[in-house]
């Protein structure tokens, strides 16, 4: 590889991680060509981009990169691959998926969100992590239930206000 191509390599990867909201750094090593073909396959379907990085190309982006991607360096050795998704939980899931038959990948760390997870012991606290999508549904249904009460109330109550104090007075508080 030249040092143009290096050069440009390092500034692909550096505008990778200023628009990467989840990050994750992973080994893959020792997989044949036909696993390696199913994790690849694993990942277009899942929406995660899987890229194989040289670990001092990666490691020169990180140092250059807007984010505080330090914490991530000392887990830049050996073979390095990359997991690019936009929802912080799925590569984890991914990840676990693929191990019921296979040894690999194994994490090495993660950057989500800001947060950073370093080894492989992380992976079941990083596949409970809840999307945003999902943490919006949480909110929205918590918010809901005090209407919905409300409203139950006064469909018991005959839709009279004397029916719904009869009604919430006789509810357990």
């Amino acid at each position: 590889m030249t040092r143009e191509e290096k050069s440009q390599e390092i500034e692909n990867l550096k505008t990778l991680l200023s628009d990467v909201g989840t990050l994750y750094v992973a080994d893959i090593s020792g997989l044949n060509a036909e696993r390696t073909s199913a994790l690849r396959r694993l990942c277009a379907n899942r929406e995660v981009k899987l890229s194989v990085v040289k670990n001092t190309l990666l490691k020169k982006a990180m140092e250059s990169a807007e984010r505080d991607f330090s914490e991530l360096l000392p887990t830049l050795k050996g073979n390095t691959s990359i997991l690019v998704s936009d929802t912080g939980n799925v590569p984890a899931k991914l990840i676990k998926d693929f191990r019921k038959k296979s040894d690999k990948p194994i994490l090495k760390g993660a950057w989500v969100d800001e947060a950073v997870f370093i080894g492989d012991e992380q992976l079941d606290a990083l596949s409970a992590l809840k999307s945003k999508n999902e943490l919006i549904g949480e909110v929205i249904t918590l918010l809901q239930s005090p209407v919905s009460n409300v409203m139950s109330a006064l469909q018991s109550g005959n839709n009279t206000l004397a029916g719904l104090l009869k009604t919430l007075e006789e509810r357990p508080s």
